[in-house]
């Protein structure tokens, strides 16, 4: 692939954000609140996409360590 083609990305609703992680719709706008939700794409329309490379690299984050 070279530098200039478009890369696609598996984008997730906020629908299926929810159910990839097992919350709520209400869960998910409260972490949003506070900054710790995933990131998100806004689109023109106003509704919100998450990158699940980007929602890996979230959930790898906050992996804990066993002790």
């Amino acid at each position: 692939m070279n530098n200039n083609a478009i890369r696609l990305e598996t984008l997730l609703s906020t629908p299926e954000l929810c159910d990839f992680l097992g919350i709520s719709r209400d869960t998910l706008y409260e972490w949003r609140e506070i900054n710790t939700a995933p990131p998100a794409i806004k689109l023109p329309n106003g509704h919100l996409r998450f990158s699940l490379t980007a929602v890996r690299e979230w959930l790898n984050g906050r992996q804990e360590r066993a002790a």
